[in-house]
């Protein structure tokens, strides 16, 4: 796994900080495309019928279902940012090992790893 929380190895703060860094890299050089992706994520996660929240479980799940690290940091991050708890987020880690199996367990403990860091990044402030 990418992002094991001990001392000579990657933290979420790091990765989506290097992610988001690539990335402007692309706003640069592919500005259409980046524009199009982000218009995508504000509408899919705008609040209608299902909260923002209750999309950013269900976004967290699948990039634990897709065994992506980064999308596992960003999401993990907007649901400190949205007010979510631990037990909101155990239970959409618990559809997506439902969903994905033994490898969905493995990257659950990512994602709880991610959100505990957040909290505490976010708790500090």
């Amino acid at each position: 796994m990418l992002c094991n929380m001990t001392s000579d190895r990657l933290t979420f703060n790091a990765l989506t900080r290097d992610v988001s860094a690539q990335l402007s890299v692309l706003r640069t050089d592919m500005p259409g495309v980046m524009k199009g992706f982000g218009d995508l994520s504000k509408a899919a996660l705008a609040a209608g019928a299902l909260s923002e929240k209750t999309k950013e479980l269900i976004a967290l799940a699948l990039g634990v279902a897709a065994h992506c690290d980064a999308c596992i940091g960003f999401h993990a991050k907007a649901l400190v940012r949205l007010g979510a708890t631990k037990a909101e987020v155990e239970e959409a880690l618990a559809v997506a090992v439902y969903m994905g199996g033994g490898p969905s367990l493995m990257y659950s403990a990512n994602a709880l790893s991610a959100f505990a860091e957040f909290a505490g990044a976010s708790a500090d402030r």
